[in-house]
């Protein structure tokens, strides 16, 4: 593996890293603001005042409007898929912890992956499965059946 994959792997981690920090506080915000829907709608505005500085600091030109035009309609679901997982995170996050909502928010990418993969879907190539990639995913599913079962198996001590 050369050292420029690593780093890759590397910025992936780290980007993977900081989602149940993103999931833990978003649920707290979604509480104080009494429902979730406010907490999903003050993270995405946090996140637009967060990336206008940093376009203004990468020089980012004006983008290309009429290019959307004759782009295929499925390029919205960005947005969409954004709010779908805030709002699942911030509402499963205190239900199942951080370790089993981001081990069951990985199964389903991963699942997912495999699909878009196989088929080369949403403009990515076609990589078509594989038993390797089928025996990876049975092993994350595992994973995600055996913390469960290990979390629901230890019960809260109760005091008396």
């Amino acid at each position: 593996m050369q050292a420029n994959s690593l780093l890759i792997i590397l910025a992936a981690i780290v980007t993977g890293a900081v989602v149940p920090f993103q999931a833990g506080a978003n649920a707290v915000l979604g509480r104080t603001l009494g429902h979730p829907l406010w907490g999903t709608l003050l993270s995405l505005c946090v996140s637009f005042a967060c990336i206008l500085p940093i376009m203004a600091l990468a020089k980012v030109g004006a983008p290309n409007w009429s290019n959307l035009a004759h782009s295929p309609r499925w390029i919205w679901i960005g947005g969409v898929v954004g709010v779908i997982y805030i709002t699942g995170a911030l509402m499963l996050a205190p239900k199942l912890g951080a370790a089993g909502f981001v081990m069951a928010a990985i199964a389903g990418q991963m699942l997912a992956s495999i699909i878009i993969d196989h088929w080369g879907l949403v403009g990515l190539p076609q990589k078509p499965v594989s038993w390797s990639r089928l025996s990876g995913l049975a092993l994350i599913f595992l994973g995600l059946i055996v913390m469960q079962l290990q979390v629901s198996a230890v019960k809260p001590a109760t005091g008396s």
